[in-house]
């Protein structure tokens, strides 16, 4: 049954690349749900298909990619079957972006009120000049910028002020829910600060609801209300992120957080044995088992469902089976 909390539902999602040697299955078969005011974090090596699964919520896949299958339903209504129209007036009042980059996102030949200016009114169409003013301003304040700002170009702003521009920008029409992809990734650890307690602040005061694109796990577990654990294009485990940290169910989520740096010791991801596969012939079975440090003869024969194996904690792996009581148990290999 659906949660009537969720805003966002993803349903086997499945997006590819067409190549001369067959198709890169970069999004395949990826089902989650995202609820009213939280931030779903979305994590997993580059090329895990993170943003290809985002770009598909957005249905901003270009040539070769394209999305096969799947339903997105957003506030009721499934917005792969929109059109394109409908889809363009979609995006910005209920669907938003905040980029990775945001220097390569914004138009360095206009300032940042006049872009923000131009997102509102080709929406809401022309606005009297003082009223749209003070509403770029407010976009201002609510994300931490002066007010000097707004007759500036993006190359006079530094890195943080560009990138809460953009959140400033994707907020101006009020969406129910923003993709943030990798939004700090490009900031050095003080300024990624600052932008992710603004995400914070705009959640709390807008009820928005993110989906936040990363690798940074340390980040993560100080942002995100749930975490989604991505690899080679499929979804491996979701789970409450202090559930994740506390009892990952997912080898491959055990070696993300083994990962993150202490204090005292700054760790490298542990890969035991194996080798990336080619993606597009991706092997039988289990999408991790090449690289698994428990994998065993069940995980080449059949793809692992995904199941429930603690309250709101899914997994999707053979690990996992039913005990007498009919609770899953994880296995010892």
């Amino acid at each position: 049954m659906r949660n009537p909390e969720t805003i966002l539902e993803v349903d086997d999602l499945r997006v590819y690349y067409a190549t001369p040697q067959g198709d890169v299955k970069a999004c395949d078969g990826v089902s989650f749900d995202l609820r009213s005011g939280e931030i779903l974090g979305l994590v997993g090596e580059s090329g895990s298909g993170k943003s290809t699964a985002t770009g598909g919520v957005l249905r901003t896949i270009g040539s070769p990619g394209r999305i096969v299958s799947g339903t997105v339903t957003l506030d009721g209504e499934d917005i792969l079957k929109y059109d394109d129209e409908k889809m363009r007036q979609t995006r910005w009042q209920k669907l938003s972006l905040i980029p990775q980059g945001a220097m390569n996102s914004l138009n360095p030949t206009m300032t940042i009120s006049d872009q923000i200016a131009d997102v509102i009114e080709t929406h809401e169409g022309r606005q009297p000049a003082d009223a749209l003013r003070e509403r770029i301003m407010t976009l201002f304040r609510r994300v931490g910028l002066p007010e000097r700002i707004y007759s500036m170009y993006p190359h006079e702003l530094s890195g943080g002020m560009k990138q809460r521009a953009c959140i400033a920008m994707s907020i101006a029409l009020d969406p129910l829910v923003i993709v943030a992809d990798e939004a700090t990734s490009a900031l050095d650890v003080v300024v990624q600060r600052v932008v992710a307690q603004t995400m914070l602040k705009i959640k709390r005061e807008l009820n928005v609801s993110f989906i936040m694109i990363g690798h940074d796990m340390g980040l993560m577990a100080q942002v995100v209300d749930r975490l989604a654990v991505m690899y080679s294009g499929q979804l491996l485990e979701i789970a409450a992120v202090r559930d994740m940290f506390a009892r990952p169910a997912h080898p491959y989520s055990e070696i993300l957080i083994e990962s993150v740096p202490t204090l005292t010791e700054r760790k490298p991801m542990k890969i035991n044995e194996g080798i990336t596969h080619d993606p597009r012939n991706p092997p039988s079975g289990c999408i991790f088992r090449l690289r698994c440090p428990h994998a065993m003869p069940v995980c080449s024969e059949s793809r692992p469902d995904m199941v429930e194996v603690h309250p709101e904690q899914l997994v999707a792996c053979h690990l996992w089976k039913k005990d007498e009581n009919g609770s899953y148990v994880r296995q010892s290999v």
